[in-house]
């Protein structure tokens, strides 16, 4: 039956945590790996969730962040939380949006649509020491009467988690790489680019490239999620595998949308250089960056345009002064940006607002994705979209997924991109690209 609402199809959520102490959030991920998994962690914010099964799945083609957010909404009216002594427990889903709105899933992308969200059947908390285990099940009968069920079925798993042998990760020293788009190709898109700036049609535009990468054995994104964590823990850092084997995972260091009751956060993050080799050399390089016309002007962009469109859901909106976020190997020109929503803005219409900012798009918004779309030889799919979680009160963080990866079986496809304006050189921006390869290739230990 079509049109069938979210408690039609699946019943009145209810849910049901408890504490469980001893269990890692790395140790819950592997433990569980060979089914749907998700996670989501902001060294921020001291918090990280993790998920696995699939209780819910929202999915949406058309029109997408209005029909999550109804679909958010119905699943979560009436719902019913048994123990909700830890409000950071509560269900939660994980899920994002491709980078276009048109997105025809291809081989690579296929099981991530244009909008995908998952409530998973078990949910870990992790924030200042304290750990969480949640169960989100449905029920047509009286919620009550599942509290036995539900805690014994968490004891379980609980011990399950703690006694389960974990799988080994093999060495992937062999492996095969290949870049689709050339350098010549590059050059010729860059230049035409700078040409529709020349005659007033574009200010800026970000093109993107991949590398793809095969290997005798599965990806092992759990080592990759390890390393990234490890050596770039100012990131927020994501799974999203919503069938075994085949998962979308980074560390982004840019946030697209963090709303928390009515405030709202995000950033402009544009403008880019390498780390020194020595500090003197790195405090030089900071000084160029923040020095640089070329960078300063792509930036402020991603600034004037951010504060633009969220000038008509917010009271009130406070730009920092641009300063810089240093990263193991890279320096970015950062402005962060807060306000006060107007009432009733959940984060869903924050991040449709937003999404895609002139940082990973380009300016004007329309002119810049025609050319994305004639240019790049491979779909983007979810690559520098919004990907994050929402809560019961459309609360929620998206971060942009850049410096990413989809892993496909024994495939991974890694996306970077860079923001041409008319000073680019292309050469310059080639090798940005292959810089920002450089977290995720040495993620998978072939950097």
């Amino acid at each position: 039956m079509l049109n069938k609402s979210i408690v039609e199809q699946y019943g009145r959520l209810v849910s049901y945590s408890l504490p469980c102490e001893g269990v890692s959030l790395g140790n819950f991920l592997r433990a569980m790996r060979g089914n749907p998994r998700f996670y989501w962690e902001s060294s921020h914010d001291d918090v990280a969730f993790a998920g696995t099964g699939i209780a819910v799945e929202l999915v949406a083609y058309s029109d997408r962040f209005t029909s999550i957010e109804r679909q958010v909404r119905e699943l979560f009216d009436g719902a019913v939380i048994l123990n909700d002594k830890e409000p950071l427990a509560a269900p939660r889903l994980f899920g994002g949006f491709s980078f276009r709105d048109d997105f025809i899933p291809d081989e690579t992308w296929a099981d991530f649509p244009p909008a995908h969200f998952v409530l998973p059947h078990y949910q870990l908390l992790q924030f200042h020491g304290q750990t969480w285990l949640t169960i989100n099940a449905h029920t047509d009968d009286d919620p009550e009467s599942l509290r036995d069920d539900l805690h014994a079925a968490l004891t379980a798993k609980i011990e399950q988690i703690k006694n389960a042998t974990l799988p080994f990760s093999k060495p992937q020293h062999t492996y095969e790489i290949n870049y689709p788009l050339s350098f010549e190709a590059w050059k010729a898109g860059i230049h035409a680019a700078i040409q529709r700036m020349a005659a007033g049609e574009l200010q800026k535009v970000v093109l993107a490239r991949v590398a793809e990468i095969r290997f005798p054995y599965h990806v092992d994104v759990d080592s990759a999620l390890d390393y990234l964590a490890k050596v770039y823990p100012q990131t927020y850092r994501f799974l999203f595998e919503p069938r075994p084997y085949h998962a979308f995972y980074g560390a982004t260091p840019e946030l697209l949308a963090g709303v928390y009751g009515n405030q709202v956060k995000t950033m402009g993050l544009a403008g880019s250089i390498r780390r020194g080799k020595t500090p003197v050399e790195d405090g030089a390089l900071t000084a160029e960056l923040l020095n640089s016309p070329k960078d300063r002007y792509e930036h402020q962009l991603v600034v004037d345009r951010i504060r633009e469109r969220l000038t008509h859901l917010t009271h009130n909106l406070q730009i920092a002064p641009t300063g810089i976020m240093t990263l193991s190997n890279i320096h970015h020109l950062h402005t962060a940006i807060e306000g006060t929503l107007r009432e009733g803005v959940g984060v869903l219409q924050v991040a449709e607002t937003l999404h895609p900012t002139p940082a990973l798009g380009g300016e004007p918004r329309d002119v810049a994705m025609q050319i994305i779309r004639e240019s790049e030889p491979v779909p983007r799919g979810w690559y520098a979209a919004p990907v994050g979680w929402i809560d019961r009160n459309l609360n929620g963080q998206f971060s942009v997924a850049i410096r990413s990866a989809v892993a496909q079986g024994k495939r991974v496809w890694a996306y970077a991109g860079a923001g041409i304006v008319p000073a680019s050189d292309p050469q310059k921006e080639w090798d940005e690209t292959a810089l920002k390869f450089q977290p995720m290739l040495n993620a998978l230990r072939i950097g």
